[in-house]
């Protein structure tokens, strides 16, 4: 599965049109997004496929997920512990193969951390965590393996570079990472292969 992560600034941040272009241009199995407006609600209606969209509780931005074929079933939400400014939520959705759950986290290093063991808690065996998780350092996610880009994703007050956006993994492998170009947003897209891991030798 080519999975790409993007968070796309809801301030004058990347347009409908940018996220058709990269979807047309890579042609990911899914794409899961960070900071998705209303307008990104037409991306069934300019590219075909499947798309679901959840706004964070008191906000007009949220997390959304567009695939060329049906999910398996509706993505779903879970309510994570609230930062003192904003209330996050996960998005959650089943491959048939594994569960990606799309993330925008907390800003708090010891509060994200927090909310990644909560969501590593309700996933099944086979599972990716990935999208902006504010996180500087080790996720300290016991079975889980960050399989993400290594470069920098985000340029913080355009002077200090972070790998926020990140992909953690259980029970799977990846054949491939890389960053894609950002666009009108602050940070760039990941994109990476995934496949089951193989079961170890006897």
């Amino acid at each position: 599965m080519r999975l790409i992560s993007w968070n796309l600034l809801h301030r004058g941040g990347a347009t409908l049109g940018e996220v058709e272009r990269l979807v047309e241009a890579e042609r990911p199995d899914l794409l899961v997004m960070q900071e998705a407006l209303q307008e990104l609600d037409a991306l069934p209606r300019r590219l075909g496929g499947h798309y679901a969209r959840v706004v964070l509780p008191g906000r007009r931005h949220g997390l959304a997920a567009w695939s060329p074929i049906p999910f398996i079933k509706a993505p779903s939400d879970l309510a994570l512990q609230p930062g003192m400014l904003v209330r996050r939520v996960c998005q959650i959705i089943e491959t048939g193969e594994f569960s990606v759950a799309n993330v925008h986290l907390s800003h708090g290093q010891l509060l994200n951390r927090r909310q990644l063991r909560r969501i590593a808690g309700i996933l099944p065996p086979r599972a990716a965590i990935v999208g902006d998780c504010n996180l500087v350092g080790a996720p300290f996610l016991k079975e889980f393996h960050d399989v993400g880009p290594r470069r920098p994703t985000h340029t913080m007050a355009r002077l200090v570079p972070l790998r926020l956006d990140r992909c953690f993994v259980r029970g799977l492998e990846c054949v491939e990472s890389q960053l894609l170009e950002r666009g009108a947003s602050d940070h760039h897209p990941i994109q990476v292969t995934l496949r089951p891991a193989l079961p170890p030798e006897m």
